[in-house]
């Protein structure tokens, strides 16, 4: 299985795709289970996928029989898990939620929680740095924390735009840059610096009005070259970078019908893969900005998906 799509759904089922013809290759049964999915990541080695529904973290095998359950429900958030992501090794996943905590769950032990940080608002969304040694989160608040790993502390903090909340976070695959943007469609750029220089760890270099509607996820391309944003206003904005941190509008996505949700790129950036409202993922030519395939089946908003067809 070279390329790895999936999607979820307010319809409460995940469904895998096969990225070229269209076709639903894997519905994972949720019979017995009640809860939408929120979120949904992709190990790093394509073994497993981890799906926030509700309020617990249940993990699947990818290669499993289409029929068969979860391998493991991680439990402890009193509210929606808005976030969810592996560490780099694949041995660690990292929620954040409603209920203001950050929890590390160790995917090879029985008692599963590793680690709970407290951070005392809903939590919208949470990266991992790429050094694997920090989590980046943002909140209802209006703030932005890094987390240290190792200290087990909040080592960094940002308010941007005061008290506007914080929807969503996207980290260069450098870690040169951080974007956050918030719920009024606002984007604001970091230059992160080592360490050990004499600069600001988050160097501020500029921010820019996205959308004029609710903005609702965006993501940096694995390049570094392209922004995504997804909206409310049924668009999702790409946006090119300069070397100096300028992002200047480069292509506007049109065809999805109601609010956009999420996005994922493929590993070249040369795709990029959304969720809508209006029932549909799709897959984009990121160089003409055209649809070139539709995933139809859920019977719900599509809310969230997970792209991943690089090395495994």
């Amino acid at each position: 299985m070279s390329v790895i799509l999936v999607t979820g759904s307010y319809d409460h089922e995940i469904r895998f795709w096969e990225a070229w013809s269209g076709i639903c290759s894997r519905t994972i049964p949720r019979a017995a289970e009640s809860g939408q999915v929120n979120r949904l990541a992709i190990s790093p080695d394509k073994r497993l996928l981890a799906a926030a529904i509700h309020k617990k973290a249940y993990i699947y095998e990818i290669a499993a029989a289409p029929s068969a359950g979860p391998v493991a429900i991680f439990e402890g958030h009193n509210g929606n898990i808005t976030a969810v992501c592996f560490h780099s090794e694949g041995k660690w996943l990292v929620t954040g939620s409603e209920d203001g905590t950050i929890k590390i769950w160790d995917l090879r032990s029985s008692s599963h929680l590793h680690r709970n940080y407290d951070n005392e608002a809903p939590v919208n969304d949470v990266v991992v740095h790429p050094n694997q040694g920090e989590l980046i989160s943002c909140d209802q608040a209006g703030r932005i924390k890094q987390w240290d790993l190792s200290e087990n502390i909040c080592t960094h903090e940002l308010t941007p735009g005061g008290d506007t909340p914080m929807r969503s976070i996207s980290l260069a695959s450098d870690g040169s840059c951080l974007v956050a943007g918030s719920v009024k469609g606002k984007c604001y750029v970091w230059k992160i610096n080592d360490e050990r220089s004499d600069l600001p760890r988050f160097q501020a270099v500029t921010m820019f009005q996205a959308h004029t509607k609710y903005l609702t996820r965006l993501l940096l391309s694995p390049d570094v070259k392209y922004l995504a944003t997804c909206s409310a206003d049924t668009t999702v904005k790409i946006w090119s970078i300069t070397s100096n941190y300028e992002f200047k509008p480069e292509k506007t996505l049109q065809g999805h019908q109601r609010w956009v949700w999420d996005c994922a790129f493929s590993a070249d950036s040369a795709y990029l893969v959304t969720a809508s409202s209006d029932h549909t993922a799709r897959l984009w030519d990121m160089s003409t900005g055209e649809t070139v395939r539709q995933y139809n089946g859920h019977q719900k908003a599509a809310v969230c998906c997970a792209l991943h067809d690089g090395a495994g």
